[in-house]
């Protein structure tokens, strides 16, 4: 069933942080509201609207759920409900609180282009998929037995360079009010990011999915640009253009808006320095744009990583893009502020499992990573005419995950071996990605005295594809042969050997899939399903991270 225009709502309700008894909603209304959030059981909050670029926002704290229970809720704007609306086609939009003993269950993947209802390029969407199953349960009366506990969406959830015919089609009639330079079929303006959103977020069955599941958001590359922050000279090719202050400025705001918020914990709003500006001023539109113009200046200074615990999983999703140190010979995906909080962060606390949520691997396909790190080496060389080429490779192939930055991918590695070799070793350490439009999952060997299990989850595409030659070079990549091939070029080269070993132990899979991650106890397991031609969800891949212990 169509959703109806009139109900207040341009997009929304969002739930995001689910914590103990409280919960945050996001929304964007039509006009300036108070924003109603309320139980049947008698929880809620409220909260007034910001503005900014003619738009209206509120992230609603929800107060006094109860422990191990389902409230359903509605959502009222100035005392009159608008959500859901009335002959809803969808299950009631509802909180999940957690039991003590419950499970942890958490949904991931990443690279979703547009929505199936807008391009038929790469259908059929996972998450579309997987949303249409958990109705189906829902409505079968299963709505507690396997309940996630989130959605981890690890980056491209819009695609600001690959836009969709809709999109095209509507920038097009509007060029008349866009800078005459900018790029015809890309998305510059904060105005023009909001389209994407809408489009990918009033999917109806994304729509109730985002309603009713938590969900956690980092961004990757195509919220920006393709290959963003991949190098110094990238850099200053980009600031180059002059639509590009713009276009950074808005996307970086954008993100904050749309899904930076609402990875906000409700005990930290009132020390975002963010949140704190919009909501005093009649008109965040400057705010924002300040916002987002400094924060690509001063890459590091406002920290996007996060970190929460749900049951006895710690969760630390990371800034793999904005914050990155891009000078030749101290490359670094964090600065160095940002590295000590991820140290303090997975070092303190007592937890049975790690995850992190990086939007790019860090453990890839081992040709493909010989190839990163020797290029890397390469593009340091002190022979301008070894390290010029390298540079435009480095770009021309998108030589710039964990691999490409060598300072960051082993020290993350003696980083989890110290956390995995302690008194206090979680059972499981799993690092979850995207952005390489191909599943897999890859066990990680940092040493004997090393009691965790660690782990590299990889899931990408949810709604996208991948060319037949890239796919049959990514087969390729995780073949033996390719990578002692690659690894004696890297060697000739003069590149240090890896200081982590591992092995693929499941995939690689194509074509969209979504994943699951679960902790039960001390256990831990990852399920990898695809869609087929008619929509449904099918096992691809399943690894026991952990047994009983």
């Amino acid at each position: 069933m169509p959703e109806p225009a009139d109900t207040g709502l341009v997009l929304g309700p969002i739930l995001r942080r689910v914590t103990g008894s409280r919960a945050t909603v996001w929304v964007q209304t039509a006009q300036p509201a108070t924003v109603e959030v309320r139980t049947a059981a008698g929880a809620g909050g409220a909260g007034r609207t910001f503005t900014a670029y003619g738009r209206h926002y509120a992230l609603v704290v929800v107060e006094g759920l109860r422990p191990a229970g389902v409230d359903e809720y509605r959502v009222l704007l100035d005392g009159e409900q608008v959500w859901p609306p009335p002959e809803y086609a969808y299950p009631a939009p509802a909180i999940h609180t957690r039991g003590d003993r419950d499970p942890v269950r958490l949904v991931y993947g990443s690279c979703r282009q547009a929505n199936p209802h807008v391009t038929d390029k790469h259908p059929p969407d996972a998450l579309d998929a997987y949303a249409v199953r958990l109705a189906k349960q829902i409505r079968a009366g299963g709505q507690a037995a396997d309940w996630p506990d989130a959605l981890v969406l690890l980056g491209d959830q819009v695609y600001a360079d690959e836009t969709s015919p809709a999109v095209r089609r509507w920038l097009s009639r509007r060029r008349d009010r866009r800078r005459p330079d900018a790029p015809s079929t890309q998305v510059v303006s904060f105005d023009e990011y909001t389209r994407l959103y809408l489009e990918s977020w009033t999917d109806s069955d994304v729509r109730w999915l985002l309603s009713t599941v938590p969900s956690m958001m980092i961004f990757d590359d195509h919220e920006i640009i393709d290959d963003w922050n991949t190098s110094e000279s990238w850099r200053r090719d980009q600031s180059a253009q002059s639509w590009w202050a713009e276009r950074i400025a808005a996307g970086l705001s954008s993100y904050w808006v749309y899904q930076h918020l609402g990875n906000l914990p409700p005990d930290e709003l009132g020390t975002d320095p963010v949140y704190s500006a919009v909501r005093a001023a009649e008109d965040a539109t400057a705010v924002l744009a300040e916002f987002g113009a400094r924060a690509d200046s001063e890459r590091g200074e406002y920290r996007w990583s996060y970190a929460l615990d749900i049951g006895r999983t710690r969760i630390v999703m990371l800034d793999n893009r904005a914050g990155r140190d891009l000078e030749p010979g101290k490359r670094s995906m964090l600065p160095d502020h940002q590295w000590d909080w991820l140290v303090n962060t997975i070092s303190g606390g007592d937890f049975d499992h790690l995850v992190i949520g990086s939007s790019l691997p860090w453990l890839l396909a081992p040709a493909v990573h010989h190839v990163e790190a020797m290029n890397e080496w390469l593009c340091d060389s002190p022979r301008r005419w070894v390290a010029g080429p390298s540079e435009k490779l480095r770009r021309a192939l998108d030589l710039e995950h964990w691999a490409a930055f060598g300072r960051s991918f082993d020290a993350l590695g003696v980083l989890l071996g110290q956390l995995g070799a302690g008194a206090c070793a979680p059972a499981t350490i799993s690092v979850l990605s995207g952005d390489v439009h191909h599943s897999y999952a890859a066990r990680a060997h940092l040493g004997g005295d090393v009691h965790s299990e660690v782990y590299q989850l990889t899931c990408s595409p949810v709604h996208n594809g991948l060319p037949a030659a890239i796919k049959m070079a990514a087969r390729l990549g995780w073949t033996r042969g390719a990578g002692r091939f690659a690894r004696g070029l890297a060697k000739l080269a003069g590149t240090p050997a890896p200081s982590v070993r591992w092995e693929l132990t499941s995939g690689p899979f194509f074509g969209n899939a979504i994943s699951t991650l679960i902790h039960r106890g001390r256990e831990a397991y990852a399920l990898i399903e695809g869609t087929d031609a008619r929509a449904r969800l099918n096992r691809r891949g399943a690894v026991r991270l952990h047994r009983r212990s």
